[in-house]
């Protein structure tokens, strides 16, 4: 004789079958939502420690930021090293910090250290007056070769670095009353003085330091500063 699945027991096991299956599946979504709201959780932290660190990362050394900071008017410490070519290395450190202030450069015309938030732009840019050093320095931050002069200077010379300077990206120019020589030549930590436009050191140096491996921010742009 055959059980009858209609009967009040069938139809109580069913219903319960049919509890525990709604149960099961309660427990899971529950599983799935407390774990995309610890997903988010770690998300937030993670982010809040990024903002936290970036946070006091800006108020100490530069590392690409263009926040500005006040205080730290020094240029960095060191000296010189000059090289068989004629080329002098500093040999010390050169801060980066944003300063809205003055610098005090231990050389001239500084080859690094505390500059301004804002560049000088330097795609093949000739100034005609002398440029803030803040700026300038900034703009050798993003792997710019600047080539200054004095009066003493031959008009000649200074017309032909002009024009390989305009034809040069990542470079710029201006007058510079107290370096030691009629021309020198700048970059991040390194600089030469050059008898004239032709000497070879001239082409050396642009091939080296344009966008050379002493950049410390290479790619940053020499576009979008201020030109005074």
């Amino acid at each position: 004789m055959g059980t009858d699945q209609h009967s009040p027991a069938s139809a109580r096991a069913a219903r319960i079958e049919e509890l525990r299956r709604a149960e099961r599946a309660r427990s899971r979504r529950n599983r799935v939502l407390a774990i995309a709201a610890s997903m988010v959780v770690v998300a937030g932290l993670v982010v809040g420690g990024v903002v936290l660190v970036r946070s006091q990362s800006d108020s100490g050394d530069d590392k690409g930021s263009d926040t500005a900071a006040s205080g730290d008017a020094k240029g960095g410490s060191g000296h010189f090293v000059t090289g068989k070519d004629g080329v002098r290395t500093w040999s010390g450190k050169l801060s980066r910090t944003h300063v809205s202030t003055k610098v005090t450069y231990p050389m001239h015309p500084p080859v690094g250290g505390n500059h301004n938030p804002v560049w000088l732009n330097c795609n093949g840019d000739v100034y005609k007056e002398p440029v803030r050093d803040e700026m300038a320095v900034h703009a050798l931050e993003h792997g710019a070769v600047w080539v200054t002069h004095t009066d003493k200077a031959k008009k000649a010379d200074v017309d032909a670095l002009a024009a390989k300077v305009k034809r040069t990206p990542y470079s710029l120019m201006s007058p510079y009353a107290d370096q030691d020589a009629p021309l020198i030549l700048s970059a991040w930590g390194h600089q030469v003085s050059v008898k004239s436009a032709s000497d070879p050191e001239v082409d050396k140096f642009f091939a080296t330091y344009v966008q050379g491996k002493q950049t410390p921010e290479l790619g940053a742009p020499c576009t979008g500063g201020v030109m005074k």
